[in-house]
């Protein structure tokens, strides 16, 4: 019975990127095109989900949004691995006053609420995209920083390190021999728990109007564009909401299973052969 919701969350994912991937094939119109003599339109062979208040094509930009979404997810996630990796790293290898101050800085970063924080640096940095991005992910880079410190903790002090560093490796070489795998696999691991929290994040900064600009197709902005319409008409706001729902609980359904599964098989050295 388990491999059902397994199954269920890597086919809807698939199909998302599909989808978003040859979005520019699949669409009928372009996703920003206003007709105000087709506002409010039913759904037609012409347009699959109908139009919204300006005669826009809804299937359309709600595949243009998921393109947007996921671009947004990954480039923010990447930039908060190599953000919370470098620092994780430095500070697990130097230790000393170095550490105590990289995680005196990482305890203040916990200490604000992420929505709080990701709003201020919005402010400070102006909206767009790229400021979402850096935003966002300067928000979320101490929990990868304090992961991948209790991980070079753990290991420089194994056997193997030592004998690799006693056999001239410089520490960049150690690092990516015996250190490397294990980080990015945890790295991993808290991404894709972490993906639909951050695209949540995305949407909610769209939707109060901090974050992509519209017209842009997005999903956050097509859920602020038809609150407007909720009583009147509400599937402008059931297909992105849907759509978000639908890909946020994939991604959490992926990441449990990722985690059961790698966890239980640990990457461990103890039984390896040292590496020179």
């Amino acid at each position: 019975m388990q491999k059902i919701p397994i199954f269920l969350a890597f086919s809807i994912l698939i199909i998302v990127l599909v989808l978003a991937i040859f979005a520019p094939h699949l669409t009928p119109h372009k996703p920003e095109e206003i007709d105000l003599l087709a506002k409010f339109l039913p759904i037609s062979k012409e347009h699959l989900l109908g139009t919204d208040h300006l005669g826009r094509d809804i299937f359309s930009r709600l595949i243009y949004g998921a393109r947007i979404s996921l671009s947004c997810v990954f480039l923010t996630l990447m930039l908060i691995i190599l953000v919370g990796s470098l620092v994780g790293s430095v500070s697990g290898f130097m230790g000393g006053r170095v550490d105590q101050a990289l995680m005196r800085l990482c305890d203040l970063f916990f200490a604000m609420p992420t929505i709080v924080l990701s709003l201020f640096l919005v402010g400070l940095l102006g909206t767009g995209l790229s400021n979402i991005i850096i935003a966002i992910a300067l928000t979320h880079w101490a929990w990868y920083a304090r992961i991948v410190r209790s991980i070079v903790l753990n290991l420089k002090n194994k056997e193997y390190v030592l004998v690799s560093k006693m056999c001239g490796a410089s520490g960049f070489e150690n690092f990516k021999k015996n250190m490397l795998k294990p980080i990015l696999a945890q790295c991993i691991i808290v991404a894709t728990l972490d993906i639909g929290h951050v695209m949540l994040h995305i949407a909610g900064l769209s939707f109060l109007g901090l974050g992509v600009k519209a017209p842009t197709p997005e999903w956050g902005i097509m859920i602020s564009d038809a609150k407007d319409f909720l009583f009147t008409y509400p599937e402008l706001i059931y297909y992105p909401g849907g759509a978000l729902f639908l890909c946020v609980m994939s991604f959490n359904i992926i990441g449990d299973y990722l985690r059961d599964k790698l966890d239980c098989s640990e990457v461990v050295h103890e039984n390896e052969e040292p590496k020179r």
